[in-house]
């Protein structure tokens, strides 16, 4: 009998699977399709301090192997997802989930980690640095080791839980950038978030997106993030929660051997909504047929 349990930050998760923010609501959507407590836990979609209608449209594109996105991080804004979000996942989800909260200024990531930190359905809080500070013409948080030290610091300052800083791939150094958020004190790290890329129309010859860019996630990055998490392992000494075009059991498992403690699936749901479900299904045989027991036993196995 395999064990696919994992600890991740003091949650024990029943198994790595985890979907990842912006790709699967606020979760209690999926509950019409399958039973959401098989899901290790779950990342809810980013939440500002203000509500957001979002980019413009169209602010989706197809591309191979893939997908280009600028959706604008669209949500209610932090009181609506405590007070009416929440309470809705509640009533079909039973684990601690992980809130993963954006912020275009230092001011407003403390007053969102603030209040989800206090919020008792939160066992994790995710930090996404890819967002533009507005402070400074607009560079992401993430791109800068002194940028992500300084939100990591401001919002370890005002919560008790687990914070977990989400890293931008569209960096020189990643590793750099990790070992600031650790050195800040982040209690882990979470890659990759989108790269950058965009589309032309043709007929129209110019930019599919109306935004222009967007952010590429799905198969075509996998790739890359496993090399970014591989590295990160070797950088830091916290845990690593792995994505990037996680579609399969054995992307799983890849993930982990690169020094992945759980790992997120994104673009796979929007794909296929029952992704999640089938890829901790099909875990237990992908264990067996290469000789793992734990997968505990198994995070950083490649080093």
């Amino acid at each position: 009998m395999v064990n696919t349990s994992v600890e991740l930050l003091g949650l024990t998760l029943s198994n790595p699977v985890i979907p990842a923010s912006g790709t699967f609501g606020f979760g209690y959507e999926f509950a019409d399709w399958y039973d959401i407590n098989i899901l290790g836990s779950i990342s809810f979609k980013g939440t500002t301090k203000e509500p957001r209608f979002g980019n413009p449209t169209p602010r989706i594109a197809e591309t191979a192997s893939g997908m280009l996105n600028s959706v604008g991080l669209q949500n209610p804004g932090v009181h609506a997802v405590i007070s009416e979000e929440l309470p809705k996942l509640q009533k079909v989800y039973s684990k601690p989930v992980i809130a993963n909260v954006s912020g275009f200024s230092i001011d407003e990531y403390v007053y969102c980690c603030e209040l989800m930190d206090s919020a008792p359905q939160v066992g994790i809080i995710e930090v996404n640095i890819s967002c533009p500070n507005v402070h400074n013409g607009g560079l992401s948080f993430g791109t800068l080791p002194a940028s992500a030290a300084e939100v990591t610091r401001a919002v370890k300052a005002v919560t008790k839980k687990p914070v977990i800083m989400k890293l931008s791939p569209n960096v020189t150094d990643i590793c750099e950038i990790a070992r600031a958020c650790e050195d800040a004190g982040a209690d882990g790290v979470s890659l990759i978030n989108t790269l950058m890329g965009m589309r032309i129309d043709l007929k129209r010859r110019c930019p599919i997106l109306k935004n222009t860019t967007g952010g590429l996630s799905g198969p075509a990055v996998f790739p890359v993030a496993l090399r970014m998490v591989y590295q990160v392992y070797s950088a830091v000494n916290i845990p690593i929660i792995g994505m990037g075009g996680v579609s399969s059991a054995e992307d799983v498992i890849e993930m982990m051997l690169a020094g992945a403690s759980a790992v997120q699936v994104g673009a796979a749901n929007l794909v296929n909504p029952y992704a999640c479900r089938d890829i901790i299904n099909a875990l237990p045989a992908a264990m067996e047929k290469y000789g793992i027991d734990s997968l505990e036993s198994i995070i950083g196995g490649a080093h």
